[in-house]
């Protein structure tokens, strides 16, 4: 029996791997917020609810990865907003400064480039992909028709990854509670933490023996369908293998190009530049000079 599949991945892959191959999928992402842990604890239930719809569009989202051999596209689906999401507000336009771009990886040559839009500039942020290093587990499970397999790894975490971003304190470290309680901090942004790296656990199929998933994650022995990582889901709801209409896979070359870590330290930078006026605004109506 061993041997009939053997002999069946090889001969499915000789089909999948002819010179023209694509692959298409589709992947939704949800990101789960506790509302509590940012004072939702002191709203009224249909307050709750109204902040809840509104941050359904960010940490609900849908993308499609078109991937070759060696080569991919991963993005986000288009889609018009819902009247009255607050995409005009300085919150809406501020979040979709964070928003990922479109991204680009080759693993031939371990490379990665990403389409970035930040406060009315282009970035392309260049980079070497990440290296995980994967545990391959014996846990198996199905998802939709593919059988896949279980891998883990530790991953660090981008700090300026919003989707992992809580309250200090939150966790279970009491001393950092209290702490917290005591000092008062006048900058909201002091009050926010992201952690140092986090248990991923992906989900591969080897009936797709391509080195692709979604978003940075590569370098298992079949297409990723499943990822969890800290607060956020993965999954993959469809997959097309050779479609007849067929898309180009094609490196992103506009914008500055930069590291991820420089474009960090502009984001950064141009958070303290908002901090320092809208602090000061607060600081001019409370009180110096009144």
């Amino acid at each position: 029996m061993k041997l009939i599949v053997t002999t069946f991945l090889a001969l499915f892959s000789a089909t999948l791997f002819a010179q023209d191959f694509q692959g298409q999928a589709t992947y939704q992402s949800k990101t789960s917020v506790n509302m509590d842990q940012w004072g939702g604890g002191n709203m009224s239930p249909e307050r709750k609810k109204m902040m809840a719809e509104r941050m359904k569009s960010m940490f609900e989202k849908t993308y499609e990865l078109t991937f070759n051999k060696t080569e991919s596209i991963y993005k986000e689906e288009e889609k018009l907003s819902a009247p009255g999401q607050g995409g005009g507000s300085r919150w809406g336009g501020m979040m979709s400064s964070f928003t990922p771009g479109k991204q680009y990886k080759n693993i031939k040559d371990q490379l990665v480039l990403q389409d970035q839009e930040f406060f009315g500039k282009q970035f392309l942020i260049k980079d070497s992909l990440p290296k995980l290093t994967w545990k391959m587990e014996s846990e198996t499970k199905q998802i939709g028709q593919y059988m896949c397999f279980k891998a883990t790894a530790v991953k660090k975490i981008d700090e300026m990854d919003w989707r992992s971003m809580r309250r200090r304190g939150s966790g279970d470290n009491k001393e950092e509670k209290a702490k917290d309680s005591t000092e008062t901090s006048k900058d909201p942004m002091e009050e926010i933490e992201v952690p140092k790296e986090t248990v991923v656990t992906a989900w591969y199929t080897m009936q797709i023996p391509v080195s692709q998933g979604p978003g940075e994650y590569t370098g298992l022995p079949g297409l990723i369908l499943e990822v969890n990582a800290d607060k956020t889901t993965i999954l993959c709801t469809k997959i097309v293998l050779n479609p007849n209409e067929r898309k180009e896979i094609k490196a992103p070359s506009k914008g500055k190009v930069v590291t991820r870590k420089e474009y960090n330290d502009i984001v950064k930078k141009k958070m303290e530049e908002m901090r320092e006026m809208y602090g000061g605004r607060r600081g001019r109506g409370h009180g110096r000079g009144h």
